[in-house]
């Protein structure tokens, strides 16, 4: 009995990672995909397109691909749908590089009191009160948080306030990496913004013309459970297929 007892418990585990593995990368239920890929680790620069597919389909492209701008210390492995399982080089607080791995898309905030005309996204106009945190000391780490009075705002606000009057942050789509549940120090406030220049990196984001975050803002719906994906060029090759994303020939043909 006892043997029989523990083979069972062997084979749920074996069927449990398996179970695992096999989840790991885009879920069923996101059917428009951002894919973001960077020509290596420690690269700066590379490309985004945006995909859809009906639940189960094959990954469609949509629109011409867009330059973007990452961290100016490249990329880690960040926390998320898929990554932070993965050997190698993990992302931290500060540490310039942007998250690499499978992520949720979040809500969208911004500075004007709607999105751009025909985009329908969860949405939040940030005010003076709004901020997110990015002190890893802090009990709301990596969250967005409203205090009660921008009068008189807590000694920690002023560097992590949300509305600086800066054209940069017009928009803001948050990648949703280290959320659920935030762990202090692996990294905070990911979003996609406009650049600020076409060879200016970022301290983690990924950035791009106001144009083009614009058109992905429009073409962005939460029905379809909208997620991102960002990986150097060969973990693409080497992982797409057990992560659900479309093929390499439709994302690097200019690789």
């Amino acid at each position: 009995m006892f043997n029989a007892a523990l083979r069972s418990l062997i084979i749920f585990a074996v069927a449990a990672s398996s179970f695992a593995a096999h989840a790991a990368g885009v879920p069923d239920d996101c059917t428009q995909l951002l894919v973001s890929t960077a020509p290596d680790w420690n690269s700066m620069t590379g490309e985004l397109r945006m995909f859809e597919r009906q639940r189960g389909g094959k990954w469609t492209p949509k629109g011409a691909p867009i330059p973007v701008l990452f961290g100016k210390s490249g990329l880690a492995w960040g926390t998320g749908l898929a990554g932070q399982n993965e050997s190698g080089l993990k992302k931290k607080e500060r540490d310039g590089r942007a998250p690499a791995g499978v992520f949720r898309i979040g809500k969208i905030y911004g500075y004007d009191s709607q999105l751009p005309s025909g985009a329908e996204f969860p949405y939040l106009q940030v005010t003076t009160a709004d901020a997110w945190v990015d002190d890893p000391t802090h009990p709301d780490y990596n969250r967005h948080v409203r205090i009660p009075d921008p009068s008189n705002p807590p000694g920690w606000f002023e560097k992590q306030k949300m509305r600086h009057g800066d054209f940069a942050y017009r928009w803001l789509i948050e990648v949703r990496h280290n959320s659920d549940p935030p762990v202090a120090g692996d990294g905070s406030a990911i979003f996609f913004h406009i650049r600020r220049g076409t060879t200016r990196p970022t301290a983690g984001c990924t950035t791009m013309a106001e144009d083009d975050l614009v058109r992905v803002i429009k073409w962005l719906r939460s029905n379809r459970k909208p997620c991102y994906a960002l990986l150097p060029s060969a973990e693409y090759k080497s992982k797409w297929q057990a992560w659900n994303l479309p093929e390499p020939q439709a994302v690097l043909a200019a690789r």
